[in-house]
């Protein structure tokens, strides 16, 4: 079987994307909608004039040159663009095949993705897909239409990808080179990488970045299962580890919280909202409660 072929039957493959179809609009339909629209509107804006300046106007949008020339204040004057363009990053190295409950890191970013590609196209906006691994795997280009988001929900799912390993760096830097437009661009990963902070500022300062983590409740607490073969998906080293000595449990939990934490720093450093999702939880209401709390950061 070649890498990048489906280890799942076509028949099988469409009943999934269909009942995720059903899920995801579900959700857009009962809890997000209206959300997205007031998160993301006017983040795409296009100049459209200069003006003279009356009381009330935002002193920022003061156009300067302008002002000196006519020797009286103008602003200018932006609209909102009538569409965005969303890019979706989705991870798909081989530790995302893991899962200690119901469902592995790559189904929960397929629905998180569709979620957010519905909430898009009933914006009348445009959805891209780029797949990485410790490479850029696969790049659908943004288009609109539920046909397409099925398609880009079919490729998550089914998509094989050459390399097991994850850099992020490879997918912020496609976001920040290849993608020529202003986008909102959610990140999918478990960001449980090295060296991606560069890549992440430079992509911060061109889009609208929104990373979304994925985490698993074995990541939090490691339970006492004595002793257990452990194995890297992404590098195939593999540990025998005594798990029922709090010892370990303890280095292991510590050792993910530096992590976790370090993570945040870099999030904040950068102002940037970001979407924490554990496999153990609601992901629907996450999203639901991301999009809220931004939505109140962006009134205030």
């Amino acid at each position: 079987m070649s890498p990048t072929a489906t280890a799942v039957r076509p028949a099988e493959l469409l009943k999934r994307v269909r009942k995720l179809e059903i899920t995801t609009r579900k959700v857009v339909s009962d809890l997000l909608a209206g959300q997205y629209h007031s998160v993301f509107k006017g983040r795409g804006m296009a100049f459209s004039e200069v003006r003279q300046y009356q009381p009330g106007d935002e002193v920022r949008t003061i156009d300067w040159n302008v002002t000196a020339r006519m020797n009286d204040p103008y602003v200018k004057v932006f609209t909102e663009e009538r569409e965005l363009t969303v890019m979706l990053a989705v991870d798909v190295s081989a530790s995302h095949d893991f899962g200690s409950v119901s469902a592995s890191r790559a189904e929960i970013a397929a629905e998180i993705a569709a979620t957010i590609a519905f909430a898009a196209i009933a914006n009348n906006d445009r959805v891209g897909l780029v797949l990485f691994s410790d490479r850029v795997e696969k790049v659908v280009p943004p288009r609109k239409g539920k046909k397409h988001v099925l398609r880009l929900v079919s490729d998550i799912l089914s998509f094989r990808p050459e390399g097991k390993g994850t850099d992020l760096a490879a997918g912020l830097t496609w976001l920040t080179r290849a993608s020529r437009r202003k986008a909102v661009a959610f990140v999918v990963s478990d960001f449980l990488a090295q060296g991606y902070d560069t890549a992440l500022r430079l992509a911060a300062r061109k889009h609208d970045l929104v990373p979304v983590v994925l985490s698993d409740p074995l990541e939090a607490k490691f339970p006492a299962l004595g002793l257990v073969h452990l194995e890297d998906a992404e590098t195939g080293e593999r540990w025998l580890v005594d798990a029922s000595d709090p010892r370990v449990r303890g280095r292991f939990e510590v050792a993910m919280q530096k992590a976790r934490d370090e993570r945040v720093r870099a999030f904040r450093k950068l102002h940037l909202d970001h979407v924490q999702l554990d496999a153990s939880g609601n992901h629907a209401l996450a999203l639901q409660h991301f999009f809220q709390a931004r939505s109140k950061r962006r009134a205030a």
